[in-house]
């Protein structure tokens, strides 16, 4: 079952609990149960709203409203670390340069990409939005922290198939073919990322950046439902005394 699912439904047990047990541990139970179940259905919505456009709720979808700052973040990436002048010159030397170079340099040289860079982009931009505030309740940033990894593995996985795809590296070729130096090629491979990047739309950069993350926000619902519990407990103990 989703994680999150299970908390809301565990924090509305407790909730439902706390109403129906004897004095005095119902209203320890009622005020825990209600406080997580706050918490788990906020960050639940606030999930929701990363990237569905929720009628009423300003600067909710916002994967998609920001899918341009995403495709810039990609696309430097890419010519920065993937495509620099260093790495056209080693594809150069190589004696395999066309079919083993394609075949077995790209994919290793996306193993060793610094994708960093592009997780803080991704997080700056959640953070400048609306949704920053409820994630500045459950630590900003850091709580953001342990999807680096699976942002990182999934990234990889959609460079590694859009480089093995049969139109990337038949176009590849035929620009290298009609290049001389790697200045050349550097601009002609930016010209074919660029016009890779326009073709997505704010629909197919939401689904990407889904499939890297939803998965494991649903830790956001588990930890809120927790802290969400706690403070129902400090609440409750304050009415006592």
């Amino acid at each position: 079952m989703d994680r999150g699912l299970l908390t809301n439904l565990v924090a509305a047990a407790l909730a439902l609990a706390g109403l129906l047990l004897p004095d005095p541990i119902a209203p320890w139970v009622l005020s825990a149960g209600l406080f997580a179940l706050s918490g788990a259905i906020t960050n639940s919505l606030a999930i929701h709203m990363l990237f569905e456009k929720v009628p009423g709720f300003y600067g909710s979808g916002v994967i998609a409203l920001h899918f341009e700052e995403f495709k810039r973040g990609i696309r430097e990436m890419v010519m920065q670390q993937f495509f620099n002048a260093e790495n056209i010159d080693r594809f150069f030397d190589s004696s395999t340069m066309m079919h083993s170079g394609i075949n077995k340099l790209l994919p290793s040289m996306i193993d060793e990409m610094n994708l960093d860079k592009a997780f803080d982009s991704l997080v700056d931009a959640i953070m400048q939005s609306s949704m920053g505030g409820m994630l500045g309740m459950i630590g900003g940033p850091k709580a953001l922290a342990g999807l680096r990894e699976p942002f990182n593995e999934r990234m990889r996985t959609f460079m590694l198939e859009m480089v093995e795809s049969d139109e990337f590296q038949r176009r590849f070729t035929e620009q290298l073919a009609a290049a001389t130096h790697s200045d050349a090629v550097v601009a002609r491979i930016e010209d074919l990322v660029e016009r890779r990047l326009q073709e997505l739309t704010p629909e197919q950069v939401r689904v990407i950046v889904q499939k890297m993350i939803r998965e494991h926000l649903g830790w956001l619902v588990v930890w809120g439902g927790v802290i969400g519990a706690l403070m129902g407990l400090v609440f409750a103990g304050l009415s006592v005394f």
